[in-house]
């Protein structure tokens, strides 16, 4: 009864079948609740509200913590359903170490560190984890992990394209460093204060804080305004080939488990039509059989009847009665 009801928690938690009502509200009520929750800790940074307002906000806070709280501990309880993680204290170590286990311990954190260590002086620090439990989402959102997938399907991808920023960045900001130095001290005073200016530039931003004033400086601030274009350009090309690439892989699994059901669903008719034919063919023989059997004892009794006991011999009583009873099948066709 326990394993059973393991079995059951562990399909409702772990799994997001539409076909399952109780797994489906699940989804809903824990990314509602989350949505909830992250809307009232960026509400409670202002100062508009009332106290009765706060509290109310607090109160949100508090029982959604004590429902992750739950969600989290039933977790660890029925993981080890999952035969990677079967063993009731390193499996559930090691369930407790994956990416998203760790996402809902850390979101639940900060709500227990404050409660207990109120006067800590990164409460600010702390209370920004809450906004991790957005992260939870991707449990139940098919859009956050269709992200996380091209993520990692392009991590290559976009490590180089990062590295090649860097790269750039490091060589436009100490050029300019060396260009703008002695005319404008006050702003470009040191290489990671270029550094900034190469940001703003590179990401096409544009705060006007920082710009050169040398007409090369200007020159060079160009030249890395358009590079910046251009190789901003790269991740987002990326991205979207990732979506497209995801998207087309997704669907063709769809596909093809759909041409699985079918071809399964076709052999399945086959075999039963098979299997009807086979039992109609049965019931014909088992009709002939009965009615052949019948036939047969009349043209034993007729050939009795006509030989009466003339004749001792079964084998010519018998051939008779087999001749008398070939006659009978072809005349009415049985």
């Amino acid at each position: 009864m326990r394993k059973q009801l393991k079995t059951i928690i562990y399909e409702i938690l772990e799994t997001s079948e539409s076909s399952n009502l109780y797994s489906l509200a699940d989804d809903i009520v824990i990314t509602i609740l989350i949505l909830i929750n992250v809307g009232a800790f960026i509400a409670s940074t202002s100062p508009v509200w009332s106290h009765e307002q706060q509290s109310l906000l607090a109160n949100i806070e508090i029982v959604s913590s004590l429902v992750f709280t739950i969600e989290y501990v039933l977790r660890l309880w029925v993981c080890t359903v999952d035969g990677r993680y079967s063993h009731p204290l390193w499996g559930r170590l090691r369930y407790g170490l994956t990416p998203l286990s760790l996402i809902d311990l850390i979101s639940i954190v900060p709500f227990y560190s404050l409660l207990l260590f109120p006067s800590l002086n990164i409460v600010n620090l702390i209370r920004l984890l809450r906004l991790l439990r957005l992260l939870k989402m991707s449990r139940y959102s098919e859009s956050v992990r269709t992200l996380g997938a091209v993520l990692y399907a392009k991590k290559e991808e976009l490590i180089a394209t990062a590295f090649a920023v860097f790269i750039l960045l490091i060589f436009a900001s100490s050029i300019m460093y060396f260009v703008e130095h002695e005319a404008h001290p006050e702003v470009f005073g040191s290489i990671p204060d270029a550094m900034w200016w190469g940001v703003v530039t590179l990401t096409t931003v544009g705060y006007g804080d920082i710009y050169p004033i040398t007409p090369l400086g200007r020159f060079l601030g160009a030249i890395l305004a358009f590079l910046g274009i251009g190789i901003f350009a790269l991740p987002a090309g990326i991205i979207a080939a990732g979506f497209s690439e995801e998207v087309q892989r997704r669907k063709q699994e769809k596909m093809t488990a759909t041409l699985e059901q079918s071809a399964n669903y076709q052999s399945v008719k086959r075999l039963a039509e098979i299997e009807v034919g086979f039992e109609q063919k049965q019931r014909a023989i088992a009709l002939h059989i009965e009615s052949s059997s019948e036939l047969m004892k009349m043209c034993v009794q007729t050939a009795k009847q006509k030989l009466g006991s003339d004749f001792q011999n079964e084998q010519i009583l018998c051939s008779l009665a087999i001749h008398l009873y070939n006659e009978a099948v072809g005349k009415f066709d049985l």
